[in-house]
């Protein structure tokens, strides 16, 4: 990201299933003074359903789910951080299609810390046999894409605060 004093108001925070996307996401919105929105809750019944009976989404499922989660951003004037996997770059742009100027923070780990925090999660309708096909489908951040990319294997204080300091500095349409 450039140096400059501009700081991301619309951000996505994305990865796989067990990166933290919620957790980190949520704690960097309110560092920024940001509202956080969890993209789960955007997700149509069937779509939750769908993951819950241990079925990958395809891009028909996850088509109106993005838009949703692209006017969501939009609609926000003031700001909004919302968590949302984001695995492919089109589905990246199908959310800047609806919010041009957002920022996206990537939460990369290995399969085995992503694996290890899927064990430990219940509650959650996701369930961890489902990682290896977010892996495959994972895209990483390419050239021209607005995005801070934090490896998650550190401490969470130290990951939010990694993050909120690079996305203080971020402007759309730099990666760092």
């Amino acid at each position: 990201m450039t140096g400059t004093a501009t700081t991301a108001r619309h951000i996505v925070v994305m990865g796989v299933s067990g990166c933290g996307k919620t957790t980190i996401g949520a704690l960097v919105a309110h560092e920024l003074g940001l509202p956080f929105t969890d993209g789960d809750s955007l997700h149509a019944v069937e779509n939750i359903a769908k993951m819950a009976a241990g079925a990958p989404l395809d891009d028909a499922d996850r088509g109106p789910w993005l838009e949703t989660v692209g006017r969501e951003l939009a609609g926000s004037v003031n700001g909004l951080v919302v968590a949302c996997s984001a695995l492919k770059r089109s589905y990246r742009d199908a959310i800047r299609a609806q919010a041009p100027h957002t920022v996206f923070l990537h939460l990369d780990g290995s399969r085995e810390v992503l694996g290890s925090r899927l064990e430990g999660r219940s509650g959650h309708f996701m369930p961890a046999a489902l990682l290896d096909s977010q892996l495959a489908t994972l895209e990483p951040i390419g050239t021209g894409e607005a995005a801070v990319v934090i490896d998650i294997s550190a401490p969470v204080d130290a990951l939010v605060g990694d993050a909120v300091v690079r996305l203080r500095g971020s402007a759309p349409g730099h990666a760092a």
